[in-house]
């Protein structure tokens, strides 16, 4: 029997028990008309890939300034290196949702570097999964059952065909409009059809008081978190799951993880997680913070810097015990829609 609202599942069902270890060190990217075809063709896909610079990083050149984080290669990198730290949350389940052996279709939503698609690809031979995102980050050497495309999920969707499973990861902060992007979600999938996010909330929580409002980390989440709501895109995957049921699936699941912001914890899964998401959030801040920073809260590029030498230690600090809440939130279409 279908239930609407199926009752969540946890990770950690009481962070507040979470060991911390006893260890206060750090550890330490015609035929001259169709020659003019050619040319254009040419052109307007070197300029995607060459992006627009700002602050020293690339950013995307579709939809220019839409996306707040870079597509150069550091942060292709780290998407790949993140990758593995969600692989490693879930004991290398790609997916969490109970999609089956039988699907055909999926869509991979903010795919990034591809890896992701190409993995689910390969795990699922008959199926051909599609990766969408507003960057041309991934690579063309692919699954035979794999394709990308550069598209912006925010305007309709014109695939002539509709999904067994939908796929998004790590879009938090991504849509103005939510309720229309899950609806969008709602009317492309077949009936019996999944979708699952796997997002982070922000910003960062804390087990204790040792991520108090003096610590720089404190002050750059707020920031960062605030940075996003006034220019319409709010961290929201803890509402995933009331958007899913509002938008009509039938057993949403929400399943919370932790990564820990280091190696902070005695538990040795935990503590590993903290070790991959340290150089995660390493590698990341001056991404996550850029251009939030100078286009939204009016800082100079030195001032940024100046901030993110005190983030940094904040980071490396194993007293401060300080986490990423982890959300896979998944829902079914029902049969008879």
């Amino acid at each position: 029997m279908s239930h609407t609202n199926a009752d969540a599942d946890s990770g950690f069902s009481d962070i507040t028990n979470v060991e911390v270890a006893d260890d206060s060190s750090s550890d330490a990217g015609d035929s001259a008309l169709g020659e003019d075809i050619a040319n254009s063709t040419i052109s307007l896909h070197s300029s995607l890939y060459e992006g627009v610079s700002e602050n020293g990083r690339r950013y995307h050149k579709y939809k220019e300034g839409k996306y707040v984080l870079p597509s150069d290669d550091a942060e292709s990198d780290r998407l790949d290196l993140q990758h593995q730290l969600f692989l490693m949350t879930t004991d290398y389940k790609l997916s969490l949702a109970p999609i089956g052996p039988h699907v055909r279709h999926a869509l991979d939503i903010g795919t990034g570097t591809g890896i992701w698609a190409m993995d689910f690809a390969q795990e699922n031979p008959d199926c051909e999964v599609i990766g969408v995102d507003l960057s041309p980050t991934q690579p063309s050497f692919v699954p035979t059952n794999c394709q990308f495309e550069i598209d912006d999920v925010e305007e309709p969707w014109t695939w002539g065909h509709k999904f067994d499973y939908i796929h998004a990861r790590m879009m938090t902060a991504s849509f103005k409009d939510w309720q229309r992007f899950f609806e969008q979600c709602y009317q492309n999938l077949t009936p019996g059809g999944w979708l699952e996010m796997q997002d982070t909330d922000f910003p960062v929580c804390c087990i204790d008081d040792t991520l108090d409002p003096s610590t720089a980390l404190y002050q750059w989440a707020h920031m960062i978190a605030n940075a996003t709501r006034a220019v319409g895109r709010d961290l929201v995957a803890a509402k995933y799951k009331q958007f899913m049921i509002d938008a009509g699936l039938i057993d949403v699941t929400e399943i919370r993880f932790i990564w820990p912001q280091n190696t902070w914890p005695v538990d040795p899964k935990l503590k590993e997680l903290g070790r991959w998401n340290l150089v995660n959030s390493l590698d990341g801040l001056q991404g996550y913070s850029m251009a939030l920073m100078t286009r939204v809260l009016g800082m100079r590029i030195e001032e940024v810097e100046v901030m993110l030498v005190d983030v940094r230690k904040d980071m490396k600090n194993k007293n401060i015990h300080a986490y990423w809440p982890i959300y896979y939130v998944y829902g079914r279409k029902p049969e008879n829609k």
